[in-house]
């Protein structure tokens, strides 16, 4: 797992940028417990834990309440460690992070058994704590201020170092895009964890950068989405994923009136969009970007399949993917993903990612096409196709997928699939299983694929 660290540019050695927006220090930051806690509360939260934490050069943020994990986030940031996030809250992902930055600990609000090395819990918050009076703490642009891991679907996990400075530019697209969405300030509700890039863009910096409230819930039953938003002011958004909220839509359940749903970690199936936004008469909107870059695009699938790249934000399409520049970036980056420029480069359209093109006997065919074909045979309500990664005989890396079908067997879906796609790609191991081993985010990683391919999982 090697640690990729982003260049500290040399004006950054001395820049400082604050922890936060205190513009306002009496505005709502967060909602628990069904009250509000207002900025100049947050940030004694923060210096009283901060003043408790060892030194060190990182730490493992574990905490479950968001806003827990707001307070931890930020009391370490301003002890000058990175919050380290692991590609799961397993504990072999947390072993095996912490392995991997040396005299580093974790932190959460709850006890854990078996707990990580030298783990360490967060004081009780309590909300009649002495506001700070004075500055809000600034912070070096250059200091690392997170550590995510991908989440592994396309392999072993990797790291990848965020400054301060990046952060602080790249929360300014999507803060944009949803102000215009909602018409102002917003409060946000978000079933996707902190620990991951998404969860920390949209439910951790816009409420410290951009002057939005966040719940501290992670509401994952339709029900209990419905309840949490009910317990935050209107204009509210609603951040998930393509997953959670086919489950929302199915559910058939009402949810308070919403400004907008925003949607990442996967490519929104169009269907879903078009039935959400009649459902919950709201925007459905989404956002593209990946741990190495932070969100850089966004659109609105039932207007336009294009993606709006954000202000500053150049792509270069290449053979084997695309090169990016961005302001959250110091040097550009390079991406699997194949795209198309239009608009002079103002917009692109996905084409896919050179991973997923697939050629077999000179026949040519994409995984995310072939999934996509499953999804569609009546019946199947969730699956996915993937190539392994051992050739046969004669040197060809089959195909092979998993199906979440309960009224159907495997020759019905093959049978199915053979009036859709070319016989060489169809599936040459096809295992029907009760659920995909999905992470908290929706994705899938890879290992576990090939686990329950096996019979492992």
């Amino acid at each position: 797992m090697a640690i990729v660290y982003e260049p500290c540019r040399r004006d950054e050695l001395a820049q400082t940028l604050p922890l936060l927006d205190a513009q306002a220090p009496h505005r709502a930051l967060a909602w628990r417990d069904g009250s509000a806690i207002d900025v100049a509360q947050f940030v004694a939260h923060v210096e009283l834990v901060a003043a408790q934490l060892p030194h060190a050069p990182a730490a493992v943020n574990l905490c479950e309440d968001r806003y827990a994990f707001l307070v931890a986030f930020c009391a370490i940031v301003r002890r000058g460690q990175a919050n380290l996030l692991p590609p799961s809250r397993a504990p072999q992902a947390v072993a095996e992070v912490m392995a991997a930055h040396p005299g580093c600990y974790a932190l959460g609000e709850q006890a854990m058994q078996p707990a990580p090395p030298g783990y360490r819990r967060l004081p009780t918050l309590v909300a009649d704590i002495a506001p700070v009076v004075g500055d809000v703490p600034t912070i070096s642009a250059g200091q690392v201020a997170v550590i995510g891991y991908t989440s592994g679907s396309t392999g072993t996990p990797r790291a990848h170092a965020k400054t301060w400075r990046s952060l602080h530019a790249s929360t300014a697209g999507t803060l944009a895009m949803l102000r215009a969405a909602a018409g102002g300030a917003f409060t946000v509700v978000a079933t996707v964890p902190p620990q991951h890039i998404y969860g920390i863009e949209m439910s951790v910096l816009l409420p410290l950068l951009g002057g939005v409230g966040v719940h501290s819930g992670r509401p994952f039953f339709p029900a209990d989405v419905a309840a949490t938003l009910a317990e935050v002011p209107a204009p509210r958004v609603l951040v998930t994923t393509p997953v959670h909220l086919r489950a929302l839509v199915e559910s058939g359940i009402a949810l308070p009136p919403l400004a907008a749903v925003l949607s990442a970690t996967a490519v929104l199936p169009p269907e879903l969009a078009h039935i959400a936004e009649a459902r919950f008469g709201a925007p459905v909107l989404e956002v593209f970007g990946s741990t190495e870059t932070c969100a850089f695009a966004g659109r609105r699938l039932t207007a336009d399949e294009h993606w709006t790249l954000f202000p500053g934000v150049h792509l270069h399409p290449q053979p084997d993917g695309t090169a990016i520049d961005a302001p959250q970036l110091d040097t550009p980056a390079i991406l699997a993903d194949l795209v198309t420029l239009h608009d002079d480069g103002a917009r692109f359209r996905l084409c896919g990612r050179h991973a997923d093109l697939l050629e077999i006997a000179g026949k040519r065919a994409s995984l995310g096409d072939l999934t996509r074909r499953l999804l569609a045979v009546p019946g199947v309500t969730d699956g996915v196709v993937f190539q392994l990664d051992e050739a046969d005989a004669i040197g060809v890396r089959r195909i092979a997928a998993l199906a979440v079908a309960p009224q159907l067997d495997e020759h019905a879906i093959l049978d199915a699939l053979r009036e859709a796609i070319d016989p060489v790609f169809l599936p040459r191991r096809l295992r029907l299983v009760d659920a995909l081993p999905r992470n908290e985010t929706g994705k899938l990683p890879r290992a576990a694929l090939r686990a329950l391919l096996s019979g492992r999982a």
